[in-house]
């Protein structure tokens, strides 16, 4: 009986009989449903990655108005597409270091102004041309021209000085940072030949795979680059499917349509564990669920507006009925526990009389109109009508407007004064805080504009004594959660699910969703 068990198993890794039939033919000597799907696994990983099939993916995020320009990239379905074809100087690794990626190496000067990286020997773009220092040095001051209207612009701005020198480039800073290496790993920053500056988004860079088709919103269809330098990219090609509503996303994965989605409901996760063939995969970290005010436009330009509605919010209930035990409480700040530079706060209760306080002080009586979509984040809608119900405990009269999927993160993210948001979070505070509370950032979404932050910022970048700057960060908190734009109810667990079409998943991995969007690379398919 185990040789037989031994050999169904070996079968099945190796591709020679399918999932279907092994699970039919061990049944049939009694072994349990449960006990096959385990036995498959482990044989599945100890065979260790297969080369070769179709792998599909089933994406919330993207929309028509998407592009495949790097700078321009807005969501989790463009960040994907990135991952396909390019690759930046640096990424982060599982344990959230960073490490080399077209920089084979990279040091600095003792006072970590200037920068220097080695560029990785041999590897070309995806139309055969060899990467040159110059190709980086294009890509850096595209990202830095206000007209790229990059998200990584705001990353960029302390840069004085770009040049190649040989097979390495040199980047000098106006003022110390010892995070230089992270920010360079932003996914916007794509290495490109001559920068993307002839053809932005012809999605040529040196990524495991080289897009075939790409219908924006829709669909984007890449097949294996046959001159990839590293060892990532085992399936033959890979599907990634837009897919933004979450009961179509789920019918999808569950029907065998996709083998791999992101944003799993929180409501229906633990159903969706117990499915058969199916694993729900849980990370937790810097990534949170938000309500984004902007800063200089009425009423919000009132802090005392602001104020009374980030006391009019009931957080714990957030948490309870909208991520349904996956995450933690938010304090209006975008930084939590995950940051090793963290410092902990006093946290910011609901409290309809302090709200009712600050609304009557900033003599505002009209109506607050927020904005909000399936797509901004799982559950976002109904975290809107709980707010709009914990406001009006408070008197203070919240209407909603449903706004369209498509469009959302051109439309309205943003663009529109009022409206749910989500942030992935970054992997270190300056970065966080620079991509989207610098004054002078791009993606600045609530557009927040404090002198003293900015100052701070600066300071906390050349401080080499970890706990005055792990003060600067936490002073920087406090003036985000008591002046800024930001109400953050929430830090979201990431949910991910995948079938047991797939395999090779990595716990704990760092960063973003889906082993930080590296998944469909890292895993192959094994049935």
């Amino acid at each position: 009986m185990k040789d037989y068990l031994d050999y169904l198993k070996v079968s099945a890794a190796m591709g020679r009989i399918s999932r279907r039939d092994f699970m039919g033919r061990a049944a049939a000597v009694g072994v349990t449903a449960a006990a096959a799907n385990t036995m498959l696994a482990e044989a599945v990983h100890a065979a260790g990655p297969q080369k070769g099939g179709i792998m599909r993916l089933g994406l919330q995020g993207g929309s028509t108005t998407d592009s495949l320009d790097p700078a321009l990239a807005t969501n989790q379905v463009a960040l994907m597409a990135i991952r396909l074809w390019g690759e930046s100087l640096t990424e982060l690794a599982d344990d959230g270091s960073i490490v080399g990626k077209v920089a084979e190496s990279f040091s600095a000067s003792a006072d970590a102004k200037t920068w220097t990286f080695k560029i990785r020997e041999g590897i070309t773009f995806s139309n055969g041309k060899s990467v040159t220092a110059e190709d980086v040095v294009a890509t850096i001051e595209r990202h830095s021209d206000e007209d790229a209207k990059s998200g990584a612009l705001g990353l960029l701005r302390d840069i004085t000085n770009v040049s190649a020198d040989g097979d390495s480039v040199v980047v000098e800073l106006n003022s110390a940072n010892a995070d230089l290496p992270y920010m360079l790993a932003d996914y916007h920053l794509a290495i490109q030949p001559n920068g993307g500056k002839d053809a932005p988004d012809a999605a040529i860079g040196t990524g495991p795979y080289i897009i075939k088709e790409a219908e924006m919103g829709v669909r984007i269809i890449a097949e294996k680059n046959p001159d990839f330098w590293g060892d990532m990219g085992h399936a033959a090609e890979i599907e990634v499917l837009v897919i933004n509503d979450n009961t179509a996303r789920v019918a999808a994965l569950q029907s065998g349509q996709v083998d791999m989605i992101d944003r799993v409901p929180p409501r229906t996760a633990d159903l969706i564990n117990r499915a058969p063939g199916i694993t729900v995969r849980t990370s937790s970290g810097p990534g949170h669920y938000v309500f984004i005010m902007h800063c200089d436009t009425e009423p919000f330009a009132n802090n005392d507006v602001r104020m009374a509605l980030k006391y009019g919010i009931n957080r714990q209930e957030m948490v309870d009925k909208i991520l349904h035990g996956y995450g933690s409480v938010g304090n209006d700040t975008p930084i939590n526990a995950s940051y090793p530079l963290y410092t902990e706060m006093e946290q910011r209760e609901y409290d309809p009389d302090k709200a009712a306080f600050h609304m009557k002080k900033s003599g505002y009586e009209g109506s607050i109109l927020l904005r909000t979509s399936d797509n901004s984040f799982p559950g976002a809608p109904d975290a809107a009508a709980l707010f709009q119900q914990s406001c009006a405990g408070a008197g203070i009269t919240v209407e909603i407007k449903r706004e369209p999927n498509d469009g959302y993160w051109s439309e309205v993210w943003n663009a529109q004064p009022f409206c749910t948001s989500y942030w992935g979070g970054r992997p270190t505070q300056d970065q966080m805080y620079t991509t989207a509370y610098l004054s002078t950032a791009d993606w600045n979404d609530t557009r927040f504009n404090n002198e003293t932050f900015d100052q701070l910022l600066m300071a906390a970048r050349a401080e080499l004594d970890t706990a005055k700057r792990k003060q600067m960060y936490a002073d920087m908190g406090m003036i985000v959660r008591d002046e800024g734009g930001l109400i953050c109810p929430m830090f979201n667990d990431f949910l991910d699910a995948t079938t047991d079409r797939v395999a090779g998943w990595v716990d704990g991995v760092a960063g973003q969703p889906l082993m930080n969007a590296y998944a469909p690379f890292r895993m192959w398919v094994a049935a």
